[in-house]
This record gives C-alpha cells, structure tokens and sequence, in this order.
C-alpha cells in the first residue's frame, strides 16, 4: 500500500512538474516577451504592420507551435472558440491542459479501481472537460454581447445625429460599453484607425462575432457607404430589431425551460445514484467494478448516458 501512495505522488508530481513546465512557466513569460517586442527599436511602420497582420501563436513551444501550424483544421477551430471565449491562453495550452487531465484523472481511477479500462474511460472523459469550458466561456461571452449589442448601437446612432463621424461613435462605444462589447468596438476602431479598410475591418468584426445581429450591424453600415442614405436612422431602426429578436429569443427560453430542466435531470440521476449507492452499499457496486462484465457494462452505460444527453440537448435547442 506504501508503496502505491509512493508511486501515485511521484507520478502526481511528474504530471503537476510537466503542467508547470510546458504551461504556467510560459504563460508567466508573456509579460517579459510583450516588453520585447515593445522595445523604442520598433517604426511605425513595424508598429501598423503588426497591428494589422497580428497573428497569435499557437503555443510557447517553438516545436508545438510548427506542429500546430500544420494541423490548421484542429488547430484554427480551437483558436476561433479560444478567441470568441475572450480568454487569454494559446491552443496548446488547452491540448496540454486536456492532456494532463486526462493522465491525472486516469491514474487517480487506476489506483483506486484498479481497472485499466475504467481509468482510460474516466480519463478521455476528463480530456473534454476543458474545450467543454471553452465552449461554456464563449456561450456566455456571446449571450452578454447580444444583450449589450442594441445600447452600442443606439450610441453610435445617437453619435451620428450628432454630427460625429462613423468612426467617432465606434470610439465612443469602446469607451463607454463594457466587455464584451467594448473590446470588440475598440479593437474594430484601432484597426480602422491604423489603415485597415473600413470595410474589411467590418467583415472581420463579424467574423470574430458569430451572431446574425452583427451581421445585421455591418451589412447595413457597409450597405449605406455604397448606398448611400441616413446611416443613424437606419442603426436605430437596426437596434430596435434587435431588442424584439432578443425579447423572442428569451421567451423561447422561457418556454423550453421544463425541457432543459427535465433533460439535466435524467442526464444527472444515474451518476447520482451510482455515487449514493456506492456509499450505502459499497459491495454490491464494487462487483461490477472487479467483474470485467461489469466493467463492460459501466462503459457501455456511459457511451449511451452521452449519446442520450445530447439528444435531448439537441431537442430542446431550438435555434432562432
């Protein structure tokens, strides 16, 4: 028994020495790069090209970064949901993270267990757990921004009756519109400032915000630039939608709230009562532990509670 514990912590400590290593350590070296590469060496044209042409690395890790860079259809996927998450962690730092886990996880299980295929199978289920929180953190980001979205717009309206220029108001949303919608104007604002086409900032603003109302907001700004006609009517009249669509939106929230619920609810009640019946009556769970029937059976439960969960996910999200 010593002897496991003694294994279990060096092997802890290798896998926690490795996260360090590969991905804390770089992540505290950002600052001293950024300082580098803000040197008072550096033009104004190196400056302008850079804000124009920045692309953020995949990883630290010179080796994992060229890797990274040939897979582009793994690799720009988890870079679009990293970015529209609003976090700041490059995508090898979430292959690392997910890899990580997953060992810790399946070594915790073996030890405990002492079931190779029940550790492998809690340890690839430990790996999704952190694209599942990209994908959380990127649901919420958005949910915020199509609920700030309309006042921004109303701003850069109210900002155009004015007499301000176009890009006036986006300076004016930036300063005055919280995250996530202020980080997205400001950033639209200094691309255009710096020589960016209008236009193709536009485009790229609604390529990093994937919601029908950006769409909206930048076909009608590029619309009346072509057009021509009352740009600030039309932003009112853009944002007014905008706050119906979104009132319609949360109702049909509202209505599919049982739905949800009730699908938590079946997706949660075996684990539960896995769990409880493993404290009230630990013999009688463990067969299906040390039997490999049951332990066929425990993975087969699993892959049909995923399968069902995401139908039922998949019938009460009505897209709209």
């Amino acid at each position: 028994m010593i002897f496991v514990a003694v294994t279990f912590g060096l092997t802890l400590t290798m896998v926690l020495g490795a996260y360090w290593a590969f991905v804390l350590r770089l992540e505290a070296s950002d600052d001293v790069a950024l300082r580098k590469r803000l040197r008072p060496t550096t033009t104004k044209a190196t400056k302008k090209a850079g804000i124009l042409r920045a692309t953020r690395d995949l990883s630290d890790v010179a080796t994992l970064n060229n890797a990274l860079g040939q897979l582009g259809r793994i690799s720009d996927p988890l870079q679009r949901d990293i970015t529209q998450a609003g976090l700041n962690l490059t995508v090898g730092t979430l292959l690392l993270s997910a890899a990580c886990l997953s060992l810790f996880v399946y070594i915790a299980v073996r030890f405990l267990t002492y079931s190779s295929m029940l550790g492998m199978g809690a340890g690839l289920a430990a790996a999704f757990i952190p694209f599942l929180y990209v994908k959380h953190m990127k649901t919420r980001r958005l949910r915020k921004f199509e609920e700030q979205f309309p006042e921004a717009i109303d701003l850069i309206g109210r900002s155009l009756r004015a007499g301000h220029a176009f890009s006036t108001g986006l300076a004016m949303a930036s300063e005055e519109i919280p995250k996530p919608v202020g980080e997205e104007f400001k950033l639209l604002y200094d691309r255009q400032s710096f020589g960016m086409p209008l236009p193709e900032a536009m485009k790229d603003f609604a390529a990093r915000i994937p919601l029908i109302d950006a769409r909206f907001f930048v076909t009608a700004v590029l619309t009346q630039r072509e057009t021509g006609g009352n740009l600030g009517e039309v932003l009112d009249n853009l944002a007014s939608v905008i706050r119906e669509r979104f009132k319609v939106k949360r109702q049909v929230r509202v209505l599919t709230a049982h739905g949800r619920i009730t699908g938590w609810i079946l997706a949660g009640l075996p684990p539960s009562l896995a769990a409880a019946m493993f404290v009230m009556s630990p013999g009688h769970m463990m067969l299906l532990v040390n039997d490999p029937l049951g332990v066929k059976m425990i993975v087969g439960a699993l892959v049909l509670q995923v399968i069902g969960t995401l139908i039922i996910r998949k019938l009460v999200d009505i897209p709209y």
